[in-house]
């Protein structure tokens, strides 16, 4: 499979961040070869508007099903007298594979959110047959959310590659290691950890984000070689 799915433990863990890491030293040292960039659902303002912004791309591109209300997608449809139509995210998906040689897709707050009245973001990772990564935010609970949504992705038969620590806020290592340890997440749930991302004040800071993106084990999530 030519994609990979970001998710994470929750809404703000960090998808975004390393979503626009790796699309930064993508772009930064493989400006030649087509990525593509799908967020298939969205409600309110947010990621389509962000990566249009930073990629000048087209935001029907980034995002075929949006919303205005920040709410679930399911209940944010209902506001408007709609559904979620995951078979036009669907077809926006394939349309991407066929035409970039890689798409990130990055999923609706946690891996347990909801799409629609029946399904969560981890269905679609089954459904789409989507390697996946699980973003996980350094703070206290982090341990348990990790072990908690492993369990889930297993539950559902997803192919989980890895997960990455976020720094949602700055963080000492003192911190990091009492709130993620990387070994007693990867004892507990048997999946490794690809990395950390620190905290970024200046989140749409391409440079610094392709930099933060060189620290992860990147030939475990993209296929990018040299």
């Amino acid at each position: 499979m030519n994609a990979l799915l970001i998710t994470a433990t929750d809404t703000d863990a960090g998808k975004t961040v390393l979503m626009t890491a790796l699309v930064s030293y993508w772009r930064k040292y493989c400006p030649d070869r087509p990525l593509g960039i799908l967020k298939p659902v969205q409600s309110g303002v947010g990621d389509r508007e962000l990566y249009s912004r930073l990629f000048s791309l087209s935001p029907d591109e980034v995002n075929t099903i949006q919303f205005e209300a920040p709410l679930a997608p399911p209940l944010a449809a209902e506001r408007e007298g709609k559904r979620v139509k995951m078979e036009q995210a669907w077809q926006a998906f394939e349309a991407l594979r066929q035409q970039r040689e890689f798409v990130l897709v990055e999923g609706v707050g946690g891996l347990g959110s909801p799409l629609t009245r029946e399904t969560i973001v981890a269905d679609l990772a089954w459904d789409w047959r989507l390697p996946t990564v699980l973003v996980v935010p350094v703070k206290l609970g982090a341990i348990g959310q990790a072990v908690a949504n492993v369990a889930l992705a297993r539950q559902s038969r997803i192919h989980l590659k890895g997960i990455v620590l976020n720094c949602v806020q700055p963080r000492t290592e003192e911190e990091l290691a009492a709130w993620a340890p990387a070994d007693l997440i990867e004892s507990l749930t048997g999946v490794p950890v690809l990395g950390k991302l620190p905290y970024l004040a200046d989140p749409t800071d391409l440079e610094k984000l392709a930099q933060a993106a060189s620290n992860l084990e990147l030939e475990r999530l993209i296929p990018i070689q040299f």
